[in-house]
């Protein structure tokens, strides 16, 4: 059978920031009807071929020939492009939250009447792309109240409703559980059996592997291949060989734990959701971490894992009702972070954008701000010294940019997370909790930060992991609790843990206590 036609063609692509350059000489072929993947290491330029490719860096900042449908395009904004029905949906997701799904769909697109907005026919057309992408809601619910994997199909839905030909989705499915990940993914097949063209940049390749019909592996700014999926011998290790440059043997480095005593346990803490009086996020759990011990925390979507973890970081979620926490066999109290923080406690939070970092720091002014005495002589920060521990962290973690002046901004999303991990770690810690710390980075990167986590594990200090994938938890933690509606339901060595059975205790079915 033939090949369909090209829908996109960019050739020799070169961009170039500030002592970098992010794409050299990157070309790209997208064909008519297909759901295309770009694959990478974090930094490999990804985001950035589709920042180009929609006019977010307009023609003139970039080198090279992009060709739609045929023609030479040069788009001056995102604009332009959405007007050839190019249409881009970022990682960070662009509703507005105290809007409606409704005024969400058409913002910047609005549906005119005589007098103003139609808003009977806004609601029609609302009501229609809703029902076209899946979402079970009112148009009028506010995107404060619905869940992430909503807020996507709204995304889409606003992309739909722009007359949409060809859609980039930027790491569609890494914030989402595995039900909404893989409504989002029944709903790209669906949109590709009637036609519609879509680029998808993701690190889970698993997915990849069962959703795409080809892939285009970036690595370092260059365009490494292209792999024609539907021709068969296409699996997650060809995939990576082609990301990384090499095989990984194995996704986890070798490691032989040192677990020492107990030094940190929490005994039945019982936490008040902080806007629903009456209802508990936390119900009555204990826990414990060993020195040098790697600890997991499973749990599907909303079963309190993270408000249990920022609720015993200085009670910064909830309201606390009861509970003790001891530390080496002492009672301690953290009311609020800068005690945590005294305790040698640090929490690397899932959302390293809107509670890890500020975004207009630089990668030094982030590495210093949890732990400013350390650097500072009468209260006056040393610059000197802040440079050299951020120069240290740069180097010790593999943090790729050219100087630690760099705005964090700027950074690729791996590389903002090893920052925010700096962070933590110049606090000197004792017990590190890491919530989803590999979400949205390259494999290449997740088997770094997982060194790390056992090269902290082997330094004394005790080290949580909340994931919300399995496999990840089963080859890093050496213990795993499992949390189901705000109760911890089971506890079961790294070693003996298999997925069926910690799903039946994450979803309350069993009790199971470590062997």
């Amino acid at each position: 059978m033939a090949a369909a036609p090209a829908v996109l063609e960019m050739r020799s692509i070169t961009k170039e920031f500030p002592g970098v350059k992010a794409l050299d000489n990157v070309s790209l072929t997208v064909r008519l009807g297909e759901i295309h993947a770009i694959c990478g290491e974090n930094g490999a330029g990804k985001s950035t071929l589709m920042k180009v490719l929609s006019g977010v860096y307009p023609h003139g900042t970039y080198e090279g020939e992009i060709y739609y449908q045929g023609e030479l395009v040069e788009f001056k904004d995102i604009r332009s492009s959405e007007h050839v029905g190019i249409v881009i949906i970022h990682q960070e997701l662009a509703l507005i939250p105290e809007l409606s799904i409704m005024e969400n769909i058409f913002l910047g697109n609005e549906v005119r009447g005589r007098f103003g907005i139609d808003w009977g026919e806004t609601r029609r057309r609302a009501e229609e792309l809703i029902a076209r992408v899946g979402l079970r809601a009112s148009p009028d619910s506010l995107i404060k109240n619905i869940g992430v994997g909503q807020q996507q199909l709204v995304e889409i839905a606003r992309a739909l409703s722009k007359n949409v030909r060809l859609l980039i989705l930027d790491e569609p499915t890494a914030a989402l559980n595995e039900d909404d990940s893989e409504h989002l993914l029944d709903l790209l097949r669906g949109l590709r059996s009637k036609g519609l063209t879509s680029i998808m940049i993701s690190h889970k390749l698993n997915e990849i592997e069962e959703i795409a019909d080809s892939i285009t592996i970036i690595r370092d700014g260059h365009t490494v291949e292209t792999l024609d999926v539907r021709a068969g011998e296409i699996n997650e290790d060809r995939i990576i060989r082609g990301m990384v440059g090499r095989s990984l043997s194995s996704r986890f480095p070798e490691h032989e734990p040192k677990i020492g005593e107990t030094f940190f346990e929490v005994k039945d803490w019982r936490v008040e959701h902080p806007e629903v009086p009456g209802r508990l996020v936390c119900k009555d759990s204990t826990f414990h971490v060993r020195r040098g011990e790697i600890v997991g925390f499973a749990g599907i979507m909303g079963a309190g894992r993270t408000e249990l973890a920022r609720s015993i970081f200085g009670r910064s979620y909830g309201r606390f009702l009861s509970g003790t926490i001891t530390m080496d066999g002492k009672e301690i109290s953290m009311p609020d972070v800068l005690s945590a923080i005294k305790h040698r406690v640090a929490y690397v939070s899932e959302d390293r954008k809107a509670l890890g970092l500020n975004l207009l720091d630089t990668i030094q002014e982030t590495v210093i701000s949890a732990n400013l005495p350390r650097v500072s002589k009468h209260s006056v920060i040393d610059d000197d010294r802040s440079y050299l521990a951020a120069e240290e962290y740069r180097k010790s973690l593999n943090i790729k940019t050219p100087t630690v002046k760099e705005g964090v901004s700027k950074l690729s999303g791996g590389n903002q997370q090893k920052v925010l991990l700096a962070k933590w770690m110049f606090t000197e810690p004792d017990l590190l909790i890491l919530d989803e710390p590999t979400r949205g980075i390259d494999v290449g990167a997740k088997y770094e930060i997982y060194g790390l986590i056992q090269r902290l594990a082997d330094s004394g200090k005790g080290v949580v992991v909340i994931s919300s994938e399995l496999p990840e938890l089963m080859g890093l933690c050496d213990r795993i609790y499992t949390v189901f509606e705000g109760r911890v339901t089971g506890e079961i060595r790294g070693a003996d843990a298999t997925q069926e059975e910690l799903m039946r205790l994450m979803t309350g079915t069993g009790l199971a206590r470590a062997r």
